[in-house]
């Protein structure tokens, strides 16, 4: 590769979401199941914002004095105006604002849509990739 990709070319297509009025069990259920840590959060297919894992495991401390996991849902606790970026954007502007701004992920729009989510653990697989291109190991040598 010798360009910075854009946003549509590293970014996680189609993920799940929850919609505003779920309840937490079931955005936390939804994270277990799938293993992920970040959930846009929509109403109707329009993007309000972002929920993640920690935010469930804040809203769930006890000695914050909230509801139960039953009685809270995703709209209690979420993100609103989460970082969103275009498709077209690029990878290292990308990557410098959620660096700055200390941020587990970016959301992804293509014509104003939800088309992707972009994670810390993108950027990994990313910048693995990248160094296995640039420095690739001798053969016989693969470490697990």
């Amino acid at each position: 590769m010798n360009h910075i990709p854009t946003m549509a070319a590293v970014m996680t297509p189609f993920p799940l979401s929850v919609e505003i009025d779920d309840t937490l069990r079931r955005a936390r259920d939804v994270m277990t199941e799938h293993e992920i840590r970040h959930l846009p959060v929509v109403r109707d297919h329009v993007l309000l914002g972002i929920l993640t894992d920690r935010d469930i495991k804040r809203a769930l401390d006890p000695d914050l004095g909230l509801p139960s996991k039953d009685e809270l849902f995703v709209g209690d606790v979420y993100i609103p105006d989460p970082y969103v970026v275009d498709d077209h954007s690029p990878l290292d502007d990308v990557l410098e604002h959620m660096a700055t701004h200390h941020l587990g992920s970016a959301l992804v729009t293509t014509h104003g849509r939800l088309s992707g989510i972009f994670t810390t653990i993108d950027a990994c697989r990313i910048y693995c990739e990248h160094l296995r291109r640039m420095f690739p190991r001798p053969a016989g040598t693969d470490v697990a």
